[in-house]
């Protein structure tokens, strides 16, 4: 927990961003009736059945120094999925950085290892090269802020229903770059000092 909000309090540094990644899951929802839109004088409606299509899911990087998020669609959520989605956070958002600062939850699919899997060993050491991996504890996901932007993603964009994942895909970049518009942040207050006095139960017991 300390070394993650100490992360926090770096200043912010192109050459090395300070991202965290996070990722859920959204089942795809059509519907059975087509719902009424709103009308002068009739409130929308929308009945109740639904089709179930699958479930996609959803990574999402952010730097909220920046004020900057991107999101990525996959099918699924295996180690593959989250190798390439390092790889674009690499290559393709980041290519001058000297390092990422990459904090992200204590999953198994979260290590170096999983870019192994997925590339050729010199591909895999030159991405992993690339990061400095820092980790939220276990039951500790809420000082990940990426799972701050995944709250606000829910609530403004994937409230409804959803079919399919190219639906789901163009919403989530819509969303996206509304927000990056405007350069939306995270303001953390919560630090090392905090967590010792509200978490003093977490701490070990120091006899003397």
């Amino acid at each position: 927990m300390e070394d993650v909000l100490a992360v926090y309090t770096r200043p912010y540094d192109p050459l090395r961003p300070q991202v965290c990644l996070d990722e859920t899951s959204r089942q795809l929802l059509a519907e059975v009736t087509l719902p009424h839109l709103v009308a002068p004088g009739r409130p929308a409606r929308q009945d109740y059945e639904y089709v179930r299509k699958g479930v996609c899911n959803l990574f999402l990087v952010c730097e909220p120094l920046a004020g900057w998020r991107q999101v990525m669609v996959s099918q699924r959520r295996t180690r593959i999925d989250w190798a390439h989605c390092i790889k674009d956070l690499v290559d393709l958002h980041y290519p001058d950085a000297e390092r990422i600062v990459l904090v992200q939850d204590n999953l198994n699919t979260h290590t170096p290892a999983s870019l192994y899997e997925a590339f050729e060993p010199a591909e895999a050491k030159r991405l992993a090269d690339r990061l400095e991996l820092h980790y939220t504890p276990r039951h500790g996901s809420w000082l990940n802020m990426a799972e701050i932007e995944l709250s606000i993603l829910a609530g403004q964009c994937l409230d409804r229903r959803l079919a399919d994942q190219a639906t789901l895909e163009r919403e989530v970049l819509a969303w996206q770059a509304a927000r990056n518009r405007a350069g939306r942040g995270v303001n953390w207050r919560f630090t090392t000092e905090d967590a010792r006095i509200k978490l003093k139960h977490l701490y070990p017991t120091t006899h003397d």
